[in-house]
């Protein structure tokens, strides 16, 4: 009796710490790590500006100037025409993924986006970045209908604006909101896939290139 009394007692052991080995791994492959300040800095500043400090402008450079500065100017939605040749600017920019969890069918913030977002506002005011002009992209994957989720995705990219105006006080000029609805998936493979309900944050004009 003894013996076996003393067998049951290992086995259970050994079940216990098997379960608390795979709850570990469970854990870390669930709980994805917040994007780091300095991860998105890296993302986020352009390789070279030489041209653009030397103070001479392609005709290039001037059209898409003050294309910016009318988009930083809009109070109301980008027209389907904006939205698309900001999205091609956006192409050769500096940019970053981030997946900023909302509240199901609503533009509310999770509690759980918020490290992404104070990592996001705190490098956006790194002195390596403050000044410049941010082209915040909503996107969601393919559920739903297009009218549905293009409003849907410019609502959640207003609030990531919102967020970043009211606690960091970045200038609202600063921060141009767009959404693409399920227009851009960036999984296409899988179209109802977490990593297509994102917000896409691209660096659209550094202070010194809008001579700032």
């Amino acid at each position: 009796m003894t013996y076996r009394h003393s067998g049951t007692r290992t086995f259970i052991k050994f079940i216990v710490a098997c379960g608390a080995v795979l709850f570990a791994a469970s854990g870390a492959a669930i709980g994805a790590e917040p994007v780091s300040e300095s991860k998105i800095l890296r993302a986020l500043t352009p390789k070279n500006l030489t041209r653009n400090l030397s103070g001479t402008r392609t005709p290039e450079e001037i059209k898409r100037q003050s294309f910016i500065n009318n988009l930083r100017s809009k109070s109301r939605s980008l027209s389907v025409d904006e939205r698309t040749e900001v999205a091609t600017i956006a192409k050769e920019r500096p940019s970053i993924d981030l997946e900023i969890y909302f509240d199901y069918n609503s533009a509310e913030i999770a509690k759980k986006a918020m490290p992404d977002l104070m990592n996001l506002g705190r490098a956006l005011t790194n002195p390596a970045l403050q000044g410049g002009v941010f082209l915040l992209s909503g996107h969601t994957d393919a559920k739903g209908g297009p009218e549905y989720n293009q409003g849907l995705s410019e609502r959640r990219a207003q609030s990531v604006k919102n967020f970043l105006m009211e606690n960091f006080r970045i200038a609202g000029e600063n921060l141009v909101s767009a959404g693409y609805g399920k227009e851009q998936l960036k999984n296409q493979a899988n179209p109802f896939a977490a990593e297509n309900r994102r917000v896409q944050v691209t660096n659209l004009q550094t202070k010194q290139e809008a001579g700032n």
